[in-house]
């Protein structure tokens, strides 16, 4: 005999369907949002802009929007995560034509100094602008966010792990430091040192880190 206090399968399986269509509007709300504030940061080139403006612009409402974020903060949040994410995939689709795997990890070191430096043709003020601050004051979620790109890189070093790296190195860290360094180097190099016709290069970066690492 069935317990009274279940509930009957037809009852679960409309509870679920109810379920999945509040979270699939939930999600096309949410990238409503996204879409809005993105053409925003491009067309403005720069991160400054308001809530209204990303509201009126997805023709949502301002409490819809507090519904899914707790600010214009947490927005940027979720685009520089998915700017994050969508590198990765730039970086393991360019790295898999290459049989090499030390050769396919340079490619991905020069291409993510590419993607991270600073480029008054390209608009990435996610990156240039909003990455610095979040390191300052958001340090848990900006770990979050760099997941993909970790574990592409580990996942690269790993498999160039027979081809010369050095004994005992543990390739998650060496590939944690190689990011960091990538991407600090390429959103530090100076307007001056292009100027003297002397930018840092991706070659440099890569001999850099390669040496740090190889035997």
């Amino acid at each position: 005999m069935s317990n009274p206090d279940e509930n009957p399968a037809w009852k679960q399986r409309a509870v679920e369907r109810s379920v999945k269509t509040a979270r699939l509007r939930a999600a096309q709300r949410v990238q409503r949002f996204l879409d809005a504030a993105q053409e925003i940061i491009v067309e403005k080139g720069s991160t400054d802009f308001t809530v209204q403006e990303v509201v009126e612009r997805s023709r949502q409402s301002l409490r819809s929007f507090y519904l899914q974020f707790n600010g214009k903060h947490e927005l940027l949040l979720a685009l520089f995560e998915n700017a994050l994410s969508q590198a990765a995939d730039q970086i393991r689709a360019a790295t898999e034509d290459r049989s090499d795997p030390v050769e396919r990890l340079k490619v991905a070191v020069h291409l993510l100094f590419e993607l991270s430096r600073p480029d008054p043709s390209a608009t990435r003020p996610l990156f240039t602008d909003f990455a610095p601050q979040l390191l300052v004051t958001h340090r848990a979620e900006v770990e979050v966010a760099h997941e993909p790109l970790l574990a592409l890189f580990t996942e690269l070093t790993e498999n160039a792990a027979p081809a010369g790296l050095r004994k005992g190195v543990k390739p998650k860290r060496i590939a944690a430091l190689t990011m960091q360094s990538v991407m600090f180097i390429a959103q530090s190099s100076s307007v001056s040192d292009a100027a003297e016709g002397h930018p840092i290069t991706p070659d440099e970066v890569w001999e850099f880190c390669a040496h740090g690492f190889t035997r």
